[in-house]
């Protein structure tokens, strides 16, 4: 791994605190991803599943974590099962966690290899008479692939057909979505890689340049600072490109006089930071413009205050509405019989901004947060309101992270990542 162990004191906590929720005398279960084939022998880099990564650190592939609390032996109320590693392995894949090294990561005393894994399954299975499998219960969730978490279910629910089954996501949903203080350094640590990358763009961009090349200015600037790369696959787009949400193609000619809408961020740890900029081209922002910039940068800092613990996710959302919608009244992109006129369940503003204020950030970029349930403090969010003007040949988002607090404002984690329209142009210029 590239990223500094992290002290196994976490993931020691995040496993008490899930057991603590699980049903007497029950098991739950927990599978690495696949690593997925591209064709011949190629494969997709390793992403480890985020759930056995939170409850054991362990970030390799075909490995399993068993969670049982009230096992009569105290050797196997937390087991880890990992591929075994050898010299041959270490020669041709590199070095695999041996079981001191799983226990360091960890905190996990019991390791076996795989290769005893239905061995240990069918003495435990037997104590127990409920097992929690793991799905995937996210909002937005929308896999056709079978996952090796799937797969495995299959399989254990046909060995075992005589068990209750629970569910262990509705525990992670309430637990992933409240972030430790070594996670929101963690980041906080992303969000810090993903400044550099950003402040290393605006000494590049100007006239001409290809989307692509800024993709990979920022790219060279994660890895060369412990990260992975990107925590999302990476938008840069240029002129009417911004008027497309999710615009990756990334490959247009970046005019003199356009706007770029950069919504790029780092990965740090397995942990995300979720970035939007929208820069000049040409280093300086016509009227027009900075306008709209300045609108939507008053409608980030708003919503921003309104993240405080106990606000409705539905309530917060129709406020921030409110707001943008005055500005966009200011700008004249709507007038007051739009906003008379206008359908409850898609309000006036929507035709300039279609798309959510916020989501919740950890693990995964859209992270567990059950939105049926009040905000609570050290939840992580994104704050990124925008206005989409197809007709004008531009769109803006802005998007910065922020931790919610039980008292005051949230504490802003980019806010050393320039985004008031003079220092941007400031940067720009000298740089030049």
């Amino acid at each position: 791994m590239k990223y500094d162990p992290i002290d196994a004191a976490l993931f020691v906590k995040n496993r008490a605190n899930f057991t603590s929720k699980m049903l007497p005398n029950s098991l739950a279960i927990f599978n690495s991803n696949d690593i997925y084939p591209v064709s011949a022998d190629s494969t997709l880099p390793f992403e480890q599943h985020r759930d056995i990564f939170y409850l054991s650190g362990v970030d390799q592939e075909e490995s399993i974590l068993v969670l049982f609390p009230d096992c009569p032996k105290e050797k196997h109320r937390e087991l880890l099962f990992l591929k075994e590693t050898n010299a041959h392995i270490a020669v041709w894949e590199g070095e695999k966690l041996t079981k001191d090294a799983a226990y360091k990561t960890s905190g996990i005393k019991t390791v076996y290899w795989l290769k005893d894994m239905e061995r240990v399954l069918f003495e435990i299975l037997t104590q127990c008479s409920t097992i929690y499998i793991n799905t995937n219960e996210h909002y937005r969730s929308n896999v056709e692939v079978e996952t090796r978490e799937d797969r495995f279910t299959k399989w254990l629910k046909d060995k075992y057909p005589a068990h209750n089954v629970a569910k262990s996501n509705p525990i992670l949903q309430r637990l992933r979505s409240i972030k430790a203080p070594t996670e929101i350094s963690l980041i906080q640590n992303a969000c810090d890689i993903t400044e550099k990358g950003f402040r290393r763009v605006l000494q590049f961009v100007k006239p001409d340049v290809m989307e692509y090349e800024i993709e990979a200015e920022f790219i060279h600037e994660f890895i060369r600072r412990k990260s992975k790369g990107f925590a999302y696959t990476p938008i840069i787009a240029s002129g009417n490109n911004a008027n497309v949400l999710h615009y990756i193609q990334n490959n247009k000619v970046c005019k003199s006089g356009d706007l770029i809408l950069m919504d790029v961020a780092a990965e740090y740890a397995n942990y995300s930071s979720d970035m939007t900029r929208t820069i000049p081209v040409s280093g300086r922002f016509t009227e027009r413009q900075k306008a709209v910039y300045n609108a939507v940068l008053r409608v980030k800092n708003a919503a921003t205050k309104m993240l405080t613990p106990g606000i409705n996710w539905e309530d917060y959302n129709k406020e921030v509405g409110k707001v943008m919608t005055s500005e966009l009244l200011g700008l004249g992109l709507l007038d007051k019989t739009d906003v008379k006129n206008e359908n409850p369940d898609w309000p006036a503003y929507k035709t300039y901004f279609m798309h959510g204020t916020s989501h919740h950030l950890g693990l995964d970029t859209h992270d567990y947060g059950l939105l049926t349930e009040p905000l609570q403090a050290n939840m992580v969010l994104t704050v990124e309101p925008g206005i989409y003007i197809p007709k004008e040949g531009f769109g803006i988002r802005l998007e910065d992270d922020v931790v919610i607090n039980n008292s005051g404002l949230p504490t802003n984690l980019m806010k050393n990542i320039p985004i008031e329209a003079d220092e941007i142009e400031a940067l720009m210029h000298n740089n030049a």
